[in-house]
């Protein structure tokens, strides 16, 4: 098997930051999706109309700063995807690690402004603009993602499941992660979790890169 078969790169092709972003991107995606479950299946301790639910508002001001640090942890993936060699040169490209990168680093921002809502009910006014926020910087990392996942089929250098993995990633945040979000709680809760997933695997693929 080649190493363009095996889905990786020569060893040489990319900087040594990139497979160790990756690695960061991946252990941040696992924690991730594991914050997922610990929320769908934490028992309510507010009322299911607080914009804090299921925790108190002190808890909920904790995990909120950690969302901020593991959401780092897939920014730097994003970045290091743009630099791993991996998606065909072009417009798309530059455009779609940008966009990808400037929606998650909208999307960990927002999550320590969701702080000032946590004793707030939801719907409220307080949690208006925390809606738009977390929309636009959800919708700015799944097309930055799917321009920046048609690269990667464009230059085949990744082929399997890495070939795919960063396309079907911005595809999820569309279908149907953005339904389920408005759907109940623990359906929200799930599908973040899938695409936490899904930053897992694109950190895998970008810490093996440089292995033959």
């Amino acid at each position: 098997m080649t190493v363009v078969e095996s889905g990786a790169l020569p060893a040489t092709s990319v900087p040594v930051w990139v497979s160790r972003a990756g690695a960061v991107c991946m252990a941040a995606g696992i924690l991730g999706a594991v914050s997922g479950i610990f929320l769908a299946v934490y028992p309510g301790q507010v009322s299911e109309d607080m914009f804090s639910y299921p925790l108190t508002a002190g808890g909920f001001t904790v995990i909120q700063i950690w969302f901020f640090v593991q959401h780092l942890g897939l920014l730097a993936g994003i970045v290091a995807l743009g630099r791993a060699e991996v998606m065909a040169q072009g417009r798309s490209v530059r455009w779609g690690t940008g966009l990808a990168a400037s929606g998650m680093a909208l999307l960990s921002v927002t999550e320590l402004i969701a702080i000032t809502a946590r004793n707030s009910t939801y719907p409220g006014d307080e949690t208006g603009l925390l809606d738009a926020l977390y929309g636009v910087s959800s919708v700015a990392v799944g097309v930055g993602l799917i321009l920046a996942g048609i690269a990667v089929r464009r230059r085949g250098r990744w082929t399997g499941w890495r070939g795919l993995v960063v396309l079907v990633a911005g595809i999820f945040v569309f279908v149907p992660m953005t339904p389920a979000l408005m759907g109940p709680f623990v359906l929200a809760r799930l599908a973040i979790t899938v695409w936490m997933l899904f930053f897992a695997a694109i950190g895998h693929a970008l810490w093996k890169t440089n292995e033959r």
